[in-house]
């Protein structure tokens, strides 16, 4: 029935109401009129007349309070309404459970309202909103409740309502209920499905009969609204708390990807970036808006190459680590960089591939460095102070030490593999030893030859040929000393041969290794001199005798034809210092 329908009806009712007293008036002047006379008919016909209207305004009375009965269940079914609106329109669990305490009291009239939880982490009830009739918050000294009637309420999950607790014989015995004089009592359950996650507890301490049996089953049609509401609450809490978490560990990886002196790159499964840390911006030059969530070949594929496609393409088919270190040309630099590169598969849960992730490290000035100290003493590599410059390929004079171990080939076939290598290793130490003495550059290891360059960029020296060849005695002189504490079927003898003259000098290789180096005459002719000399012998070419021959004491030796030269070049047997 609408609210205007109900006014109607209620007026109506009212003005039928004043109409029967007024004929009860009237009814009972005549009455007494009727009794003074004595007419014994008309007495009993109005007696009749009497217990009729009577009887009709009792019905009048009784549909009165029907009326008002409805109306009560109208005003509480509305304000359900408009108050199951207000808690479904908030997520936030503090608003909701203050929100449905406060309709309770209202819709009951109950002087105080409690909600309890279950706590997930104990499995016990906890008073999570408790409200007085003034809509304040009660504290915990407040909480004077019956606990048996949440629990059997918690435990049935059947509402529970009473008039008078305290002369309720359900209740009889009950402690809380007598010592905290209650009375009127409204319990009912908050359900989801078939699943209790707490009680809504409604009580009067000083009226007796305020709650019913109807506000027990409004007030139950209202909890499984308000469970719902609560539950939604909850469940947008934990997952904004998980958001939270997600966030925090989200910015936590971003300032460890950004803090990372690595540079790190993930690619998806449709090649796309989507991680492009600020070392990876730094080493590669380009910064992250032109890459992200773009195709990595327009970033990787141009400064470093094919191969690193192929690399990715591969992992993501079958997976494994992949590592590898190659030049590239990146923006903004001159020259080449040297970069050191590391794939790995990113997998997820499951260890399924879903992309790549490759971290890359500029190791140019960590490689200039072992470029050099490979070919340097120690105490000259600090005095390079150009190491790009002094790599670049160039012209010069220098002076070139070839010294290789004769009879080699014949012992190695006699020797395990494990001693030949220890017997070699040790010659080849006397031998860098004289080399690094006299600042020489060592250029390569060649099994059993060694190849020393003196006044190249790295090393220059004005007395480049006198080094070269105070070298070579110095190597026959310590390989002699060190014999001395070895069997005599382990001493191994160098032939020796030193030229000075035009060579090419500089990084000699492919962008995945590169070595330094000397190419040109004067590298082929102390080769083609250290093969004419036999074990301990030292021969020197023209070129060089020319350099050191006030302070060399020497032996002419016939002019020889080498190969690549038409003339025959004049060599001499360097027997000491003069």
């Amino acid at each position: 029935m609408s609210e205007s329908k109900t006014t109607l009806a209620r007026q109506e009712l009212e003005k039928l109401h004043q109409s029967l007293v007024a004929m009860a008036e009237t009814v009972d002047q005549q009455h007494r009129a009727i009794v003074n006379a004595n007419q014994g008919d008309m007495v009993q016909s109005y007696n009749v007349l009497l217990r009729l209207l009577t009887q009709a305004k009792l019905n009048i009375d009784s549909l009165a309070r029907g009326l008002e009965s409805q109306e009560k269940e109208r005003r509480q079914l509305r304000a359900l309404q408009e108050v199951g609106a207000v808690i479904n329109s908030s997520l936030e669990q503090t608003e909701v459970l203050n929100a449905v305490m406060d309709t309770i009291i209202q819709l009951t009239g109950a002087e105080r309202g409690f909600m309890m939880l279950v706590d997930e982490d104990i499995g016990e009830f906890q008073v999570e909103v408790a409200r007085n009739i003034n809509r304040e918050t009660l504290e915990g000294s407040s909480f004077e409740i019956s606990l048996s009637i949440v629990n059997s309420v918690a435990k049935s999950g059947d509402p529970v309502v009473t008039t008078n607790a305290q002369a309720d014989p359900r209740f009889a015995g009950q402690e809380s209920i007598i010592s905290y004089n209650l009375r009127s009592i409204l319990c009912v359950p908050l359900k989801i499905k078939d699943n209790i996650i707490g009680v809504i507890y409604a009580d009067n301490r000083i009226v007796s009969g305020i709650f019913v049996d109807a506000d027990r089953d409004l007030l139950a049609a209202f909890a499984n609204q308000a469970a719902v509401a609560i539950e939604n609450a909850r469940l947008f809490r934990q997952i904004r708390e998980q958001l939270a978490d997600i966030t925090e560990m989200k910015n936590l990886q971003d300032d460890v990807f950004e803090s990372i002196a690595s540079g790190v790159i993930t690619i998806d499964l449709a090649d796309r970036i989507s991680l492009y840390n600020r070392a990876a911006e730094q080493i590669l030059g380009v910064p992250v808006q032109k890459v992200l969530d773009h195709d990595y070949r327009t970033l990787l594929q141009v400064p470093m190459g094919r191969v690193v496609e192929s690399v990715i393409e591969r992992i993501q088919e079958v997976g494994g680590n992949h590592h590898m270190e190659l030049d590239a040309n990146v923006r903004g630099r001159s020259g080449r960089t040297a970069l050191n590169l590391t794939f790995s598969p990113l997998r997820d849960m499951q260890q399924q591939t879903q992309g790549v992730a490759l971290v890359l490290d500029d190791v140019s000035e960590k490689k200039r460095l072992e470029s050099i100290r490979r070919y340097l003493p120690p105490a000259l590599v600090d005095r390079v102070r150009d190491v790009d410059t002094a790599q670049l390929p160039q012209r010069r004079i220098i002076s070139v030490v070839f010294a290789d171990i004769r009879g080699f080939t014949t012992v190695s076939e006699k020797w395990e593999p494990e001693f030949l290598i220890s017997v070699l290793n040790e010659h080849l130490t006397v031998a860098a030893a004289a080399i690094n003495l006299q600042e020489g550059l060592i250029d390569k290891y060649d099994g059993d030859t060694v190849m020393a360059l003196y006044n190249t960029p790295l090393n220059p020296q004005e007395n480049h040929a006198e080094r070269a060849v105070r070298t070579t005695l110095a190597m026959r002189q310590d390989l002699l000393a060190y014999h001395e504490s070895i069997p005599e079927y382990q001493r191994l003898y160098f032939g020796v041969g030193v030229h000075t003259g035009e060579a090419v000098v500089g990084n000699v290789g492919s962008p995945l290794r590169k070595d330094y180096s000397a190419v040109g005459d004067a590298v082929n002719l102390s080769d083609r001199l250290q093969n004419l000399a036999d074990g301990g012998e030292i021969i020197i070419s023209e070129d060089t005798y020319q350099l050191v021959k006030d302070w060399v004491d020497v032996t002419q030796l016939q002019p020889v034809q080498v190969k690549g030269r038409q003339a025959e070049v004049q060599i001499y047997l360097l027997n000491d210092l003069g």
